[in-house]
């Protein structure tokens, strides 16, 4: 079912195992002032959420914000089949039997850029591949001052299954807004993290949503930054409160 958090910006929840271990997904819906919707990371649809969609507006867009985030992509499509699909680099060689409408690119003059001064009402895109091992997209919805992310930030915390808290406890990403140790590790270029989390930290963003673990709903910028820590660390900008 759908959770209204603010004003044109609701969550979806359903369970969700990932190497045994019970770490729940989200999909994020905001809405437009047209009308339109925007979903971002679907989940698997029931009758419910699909009236619910249909009774708050129209699903415009569909976006699967990283490599990992397109199971259910192809059954939401197939229930909301005029709206587009926006696919981030690299899904379409690995799901080639989708059907995509744009593929989100940060370059000059794409149709990023101009979706961000006219399409999006003050909704921002970040783009993290390269900086991300998944590439992933970052979306800013400037008026609840709600930021949206998928896998580059966990917060599990005592909701969570006693397994999941000790295994996000070893990989460090118990009731802090930080990727694992894992995800730390695999990541090779340290420079382009920092430059992308910099430019995240210069929204104004007081709540945080993530594709696993619990909302934070005040507090979430500094959340980020503490959980960033590691590659902020000698710059200005982590010496700031």
């Amino acid at each position: 079912m759908l959770r209204e958090i603010d004003n044109n910006i609701w969550v979806a929840e359903q369970p969700l195992k990932y190497w045994g271990l019970e770490v729940g997904t989200r999909m994020t819906v905001i809405g437009l002032t047209t009308g339109k919707l925007i979903v971002i990371s679907p989940i698997q649809s029931d009758k419910t959420t699909i009236k619910q969609l249909n009774e708050i507006g129209n699903v415009a867009y569909i976006i699967a914000p990283n490599l990992y985030h397109h199971l259910f992509v192809y059954d939401f499509k197939s229930i909301h089949q005029e709206a587009q699909l926006w696919v981030v680099p690299g899904l379409v060689s690995k799901r080639p039997e989708l059907s995509f409408d744009k593929v989100i690119t940060n370059e000059e003059g794409s149709i990023l850029e101009q979706v961000y001064y006219s399409l999006f009402d003050g909704f921002k895109v970040l783009d993290l591949s390269g900086a991300s091992i998944v590439n992933e997209f970052v979306f800013f919805h400037e008026k609840s001052r709600t930021l949206i992310v998928t896998d580059i930030a966990f917060n599990f915390d005592e909701t969570f299954s006693l397994k999941t808290r000790f295994a996000a406890q070893i990989l460090g990403s118990y009731k802090v807004l930080s990727p694992s140790r894992l995800d730390k590790l695999a990541i090779t270029d340290k420079e382009k993290v920092k430059k992308s989390v910099e430019k995240i930290l210069g929204w104004d963003f007081d709540r945080v949503i993530m594709a696993h673990g619990s909302i934070i709903e005040t507090n979430g910028k500094q959340k980020l930054k503490q959980g960033y820590e590691w590659v902020l660390e000698n710059t200005s900008l982590s010496k700031k409160s």
